[in-house]
């Protein structure tokens, strides 16, 4: 990220990729608030963020908010907008649920409501949640400055899944394919009105074991459960780390004329021709 000090709103920040664009906006010397609803992984990561470069007292939050609820979500804001002093530069829409307490058959044809319930809470977190965060966000937004000649910025975290599904995975391909809808809708109607720009990043695999309370009492190192043939399917030479995706959110919070558009971050295996073996 550069130099310049920036208002960030991050959700989803307890742990996986969300983790590690906290930890790198710290190094970087931004303010930080992030919002997560997994009790145990966020108060984790108030513990590790102290000990962080750039963790210092007052340069971050980290705030305990259900994206399924809106009264959450409207709480979270106020927050927010006391915090920042009515300003935000950049909002990232990251949070997904990967986790849920349901049978392991989750295919379409199951039995029971389970499914359903499953999706209704993926939608909600994976797509209602931005849109009503962007909405509430946007006197903030307009209030802040992504680029010393720009008013804040969205960018929503997809999917390559949005274009390449696996079996019964509805539920998270239609939200992380609702929201590049939802960020090329928003780029023009937030474009014209306030100036504000909305991205998206479509990560492919970012390796994030990592990047949680379970990798830091075992001293994961990033590599570790990766293999030859991991690297070796990507055409990059690599699996994706997380400040690849970081390295995408700067270079959308500072191109002041890119605005609802789609960055690809996924080794070149999207444009691979694979044949059945």
């Amino acid at each position: 990220m550069r130099q310049r000090s920036l208002k960030i709103l991050l959700t989803g920040g307890a742990r996986g990729i969300g983790r590690g664009l906290f930890r790198n906006f710290l190094a970087s010397g931004h303010e930080v608030i992030i919002l997560d609803s997994n009790v145990e992984e966020l108060e984790h990561v108030k513990t590790r963020a102290q000990q962080w470069p750039g963790g210092k007292q007052g340069s971050w939050q980290a705030l305990h908010c259900d994206l399924s609820k809106r009264a959450d979500i409207k709480s979270a804001i106020a927050t927010v907008k006391e915090r920042f002093g009515g300003q935000l530069d950049v909002l990232i829409n990251n949070a997904f649920p990967t986790t849920l307490s349901l049978s392991e058959d989750r295919r379409m044809e199951a039995e029971g409501d389970e499914i359903e319930t499953e999706w209704d809470l993926k939608i909600a977190i994976g797509l209602t949640a931005p849109f009503i965060l962007s909405r509430l966000c946007i006197p903030l937004l307009a209030a802040g400055k992504s680029t010393p000649n720009s008013p804040g910025t969205i960018i929503n975290i997809s999917s390559t899944r949005a274009y390449q599904s696996e079996s019964d995975h509805e539920a998270y391909s239609t939200a992380k394919a609702g929201l590049l809808g939802l960020t090329q809708s928003m780029s023009v109607s937030l474009g014209h009105r306030h100036k504000i720009r909305v991205n998206a990043i479509i990560p492919g695999w970012i390796h994030v074991l990592n990047e949680s309370k379970e990798g830091d009492e075992g001293l994961v190192e990033w590599e570790m459960g990766l293999t030859k043939e991991d690297t070796e399917w990507h055409p990059a030479g690599r699996v994706g780390k997380v400040e690849d995706i970081a390295r995408a959110v700067d270079y959308l919070v500072g191109s002041e004329f890119v605005t609802g558009q789609e960055v690809v971050v996924d080794g070149g295996v999207g444009r691979k021709m694979v044949y059945p073996e």
